[in-house]
């Protein structure tokens, strides 16, 4: 039997690749297409129900209306068994811990070849996690900063810890130079909750204001 797979990613051109790389794989079959969190939500929900849902789930992290990181609390909650890969071409050191950290079963960059992009479905459908060298130096870094907590650094510790996800969503956005009614818009949230975020967001990297805040962003990303 095939392994069903759901592409989500709000790029059409993107979904086409997936899909054409996914075809070479005899084992595997694409399911469906999602062009949102939501969608990709009603999908696997409807799937499920009659019983022909995904086996795995390929997920972009930019997704719009919800994010993928919302989305994948959003799935692993309902149906904690169900191995996500989450897609990105952001930087792995960016989201990679904090996406297994909500229960994803790998980090795969968008970039990577279609050999790799298949060995990933087929281990997550196995309930393996699929971690490239890259992501476990990372997962390493964050186990290192955890004793460090312990041993009360926590001031060491990488922004991505010392930053709630939300607060790290709104973060991202506010280096790119959202201003927090966009924010809210792109989030559902209220503009007041942003400010209130961007506050603690200043608090917790020691900046100042919003260009401030970019430029620790970069200097972050090693750029």
């Amino acid at each position: 039997m095939s392994l069903r797979v759901l592409v989500c990613d709000d790029h059409l051109i993107v979904r086409q690749g997936i899909r054409q790389v996914l075809a070479d794989a005899p084992d595997i079959v694409v399911m469906g297409e999602a062009a949102t969190g939501p969608d990709a939500i009603a999908q696997v929900r409807a799937g499920r129900a009659a019983n022909a849902g995904p086996d795995v789930v390929l997920l972009d992290i930019a997704m719009p209306q919800r994010d993928g990181l919302d989305i994948l609390k959003a799935l692993k909650g309902e149906f904690p068994k169900l191995p996500v890969l989450m897609l990105s071409t952001y930087p792995d050191r960016q989201y990679a811990v904090r996406s297994l950290k909500l229960g994803a079963a790998g980090y795969l960059n968008k970039s990577a070849d279609s050999e790799q992009m298949i060995e990933a479905v087929r281990r997550v459908a196995k309930g393996q996690l699929f971690i490239t060298p890259s992501v476990a130096e990372q997962l390493a870094g964050a186990v290192g900063a955890g004793s460090g907590l312990k041993k009360g650094q926590g001031d060491e510790a990488p922004l991505t810890e010392r930053l709630s996800h939300r607060e790290y969503q709104v973060f991202r956005l506010l280096a790119t130079g959202r201003s927090v009614g966009e924010i809210a818009e792109q989030l559902v949230l209220s503009p007041n909750t942003v400010s209130t975020y961007r506050t603690r967001i200043l608090e917790k990297t020691g900046v100042r204001n919003d260009v401030e805040l970019a430029l620790y962003a970069v200097r972050m990303d090693g750029l």
